[in-house]
């Protein structure tokens, strides 16, 4: 079929992992049982417990990710990805409390996308590019390496740099999106984020990560930030307190998708370059659920060859001219696309 022509042409890293069980069993022996070892978004969850025992069980309280369920839960409305069941068995005047890790997964095979180039522009082939987005018509581009980092605004067109500053030797930039005039850049291990003033790039702060621990992509719905970290995890930042709030597991009806890199918010969906793989996957920002897969590798053979030359990293979407503009690290060019689904 068509639609698993993405497990080919971007070499998506698939994990057919059953769910895990890690059960505590005490004295009791309790043990959480599932009715199925492969969870779909929307399937119906159907919890017991073994007893081998035999032990006199007045109640049990179940919860999905510390929120409250019942023995029968309609995976509804929740995000993909490992899930941790617990169970507070009470027994004899006593309680138990064990759990047992499952994963959901997405319930629909992603789409394929093709796209047609509609125009190709300048670009600096010295930009090790990590983050791309256009505000108010202008773009503005985050590169990468250690001595080499820049956040710049650019006149696609031409290419030419209208605004440059460079980052501490220390730091290795990463991607960038802009909310409320601010721009948001992420370094890659340092554990620091960078916030500049979108007009006089005149830094005004700076904030740290959390759990996620390392930066890679980011972008913004108009309220929230979502900043990805290598991993198949995307973070859902306050942009009042700049603090994780959650995170969402991108996931395909078969597996995680990891090495998640430059993000872009576009028409509601999270648009999340893969690292090393040429390839875009089309993200459900709810769920998690991967719902379109985007093969750019053919674009590489268009850009000058050349000893640096890297992968695919940095999409940018036009909101007024409703296209894609697409690069990668150390090309020469840019390319203005549309996307159409197959």
């Amino acid at each position: 079929m068509q639609f698993y022509k993405y497990i080919i042409v971007i070499c998506l890293s698939i994990f057919l992992i059953n769910c895990g069980d890690t059960n505590s069993k005490k004295q009791t022996g309790f043990v959480i049982n599932t009715n199925s070892k492969s969870l779909m978004l929307g399937d119906t969850l159907q919890l017991s417990i073994s007893n081998p025992k035999h032990l006199e069980i007045s109640g049990i309280n179940y919860t999905l990710n510390d929120i409250p369920i019942s023995k029968t839960f309609i995976l509804n409305d929740i995000t993909l990805g490992e899930k941790i069941i617990t169970a507070v068995v009470n027994y004899d005047d006593n309680s138990d409390t064990i759990s047992k890790k499952v994963k959901v997964y997405n319930n629909s095979i992603p789409s394929y996308y093709s796209y047609e180039i509609i125009n190709t522009y300048p670009h600096d082939m010295s930009s090790y590019t990590q983050g791309l987005e256009f505000y108010n018509g202008d773009l503005y581009e985050s590169t990468g390496q250690r001595g080499e980092s820049k956040l710049r605004k650019v006149n696609f067109e031409t290419g030419e740099v209208l605004k440059n500053i460079n980052l501490n030797d220390t730091y290795f930039g990463e991607g960038l999106t802009i909310l409320d005039d601010k721009i948001y850049q992420l370094t890659w291990q340092a554990n620091t984020g960078f916030i500049y003033d979108v007009n006089s790039f005149e830094k005004l702060s700076s904030f740290k990560y959390g759990k996620s621990k390392e930066g890679w992509g980011i972008c913004n719905d108009g309220k929230t930030l979502y900043k990805s970290d290598g991993t198949e995890k995307i973070w859902l930042i306050n942009t009042e307190n700049l603090t994780e709030k959650s995170h969402i597991e991108v996931y395909t009806e078969k597996g995680k998708i990891p090495q998640l890199n430059e993000l872009e918010w576009i028409e509601g969906k999270i648009y999340a370059n893969i690292y090393q793989r040429n390839g875009v996957v089309i993200v459900n920002p709810k769920t998690g659920g991967v719902e379109g897969v985007i093969d750019f590798k053919p674009l590489r053979k268009l850009v000058t060859q050349h000893p640096e030359l890297d992968v695919l990293n940095g999409i940018a979407y036009h909101p007024e001219r409703k296209t894609i503009f697409v690069t990668g690290k150390n090309w020469d060019k840019l390319f203005e696309v549309t996307v159409t689904k197959k």
